[in-house]
């Protein structure tokens, strides 16, 4: 720390989940594992789409970019934790902790912005199924993924800048396992709030916009559950549930996080955001790929090629 007029800090300590040394070691070892099969699971899911000549439709490119967006955002936040855990520190200095929030808000919102486009795709595929390649064109898909990667990178720049012009003084104790904006956002001794206003109009509209493209894609997809045909049923539900089921987990965590002022920020929001940057990441490979016959059937060439 440095002086000038009143303490800054230079560095936060991040807590963790829990205070107490044996419930820490437990901790490391259960996040640990979770990082190895949240690496591999994606990991072979990108490799299995890029080998397998089947698979190289909208939807797999799509999901591909998925995986490899779960695989940087959990990245972001669990390594640092399991390192500190090593070294027997707590630390991230400021600079490390600005570049982390920027790389989270990047990714979440690049998760959502994904699984809007994943929507889209099923609506296409559904509801114009003679229209879908002529609508699903290469670079369609390609302009998709970049304006995503665009608007979100936008946004976090936005947040971060607004950020680093707030002032932290002596308190630097982050009851978190990474630097979460919230928690960050209470530690500030400056007024937040244009910080929580910019949540709000910006932020809101940054993640609401994908969220109401999802609904208005499964309203137009409900209407085939309503034909007599049990193919159509069948096609419905084979095609949608796997990513009804992501978007059910991701969306239903955030919206119990970040659509309330970062003062009333609580022990139960911070189970709630390790349910979407740890296990959402965890459990995507094995939805996608246990329901899905397709994705099994890659995997399974894959390994056997190896």
């Amino acid at each position: 720390m440095y002086r000038d007029n009143k303490t800054r800090v230079t560095e936060f300590l991040l807590l963790g989940l829990s205070g107490q040394s044996e419930q820490e070691e437990l901790l490391f070892g259960l996040f640990l594992w979770m990082y190895l099969v949240i690496i591999m699971g994606n990991f072979l899911i990108i490799l299995a789409i890029s080998y397998d000549s089947h698979l190289h439709t909208p939807m797999y490119f799509f999901l591909a970019n998925l995986s490899w967006v779960d695989i940087c955002f959990s990245s972001v936040t669990i390594p640092k934790m399991l390192l500190n855990h090593i070294l027997g520190s707590k630390s991230i200095s400021y600079v490390e902790c600005m570049i982390q929030i920027y790389f989270f808000i990047t990714f979440i919102n690049m998760d959502g912005f994904l699984l809007s486009v994943m929507a889209y795709d099923r609506y296409t595929a559904i509801c114009c199924p003679l229209h879908y390649t002529m609508i699903m064109r290469p670079k369609l898909c390609v302009l998709l993924v970049a304006a995503s990667w665009v608007i979100t990178n936008l946004h976090a720049l936005l947040h971060t800048l607004l950020m680093v012009q707030l002032m932290f003084c002596s308190n630097n104790a982050v009851h978190h396992f990474f630097c979460d904006p919230y928690p960050i956002l209470k530690l500030s001794c400056s007024n937040t709030f244009i910080n929580d206003l910019m949540v709000f109009t910006v932020g809101g509209l940054v993640f609401l916009t994908p969220f109401t493209c999802i609904m208005i894609s499964y309203v137009y997809i409900s209407n085939v559950l309503k034909l007599p045909s049990p193919h159509g049923i069948r096609k419905a539900l084979s095609t949608c549930g796997s990513h009804l089921t992501v978007v059910s987990l991701f969306y239903g965590a955030i919206l119990g996080v970040y659509m309330h002022p970062s003062s009333s920020y609580s022990v139960q929001d911070m189970v709630a955001t390790v349910i979407f940057t740890v296990v959402t990441p965890l459990v995507n490979p094995f939805i996608y790929s246990l329901r899905n016959c397709d994705m099994k059937r890659a995997l399974r060439k894959l390994i056997l090629r190896f």
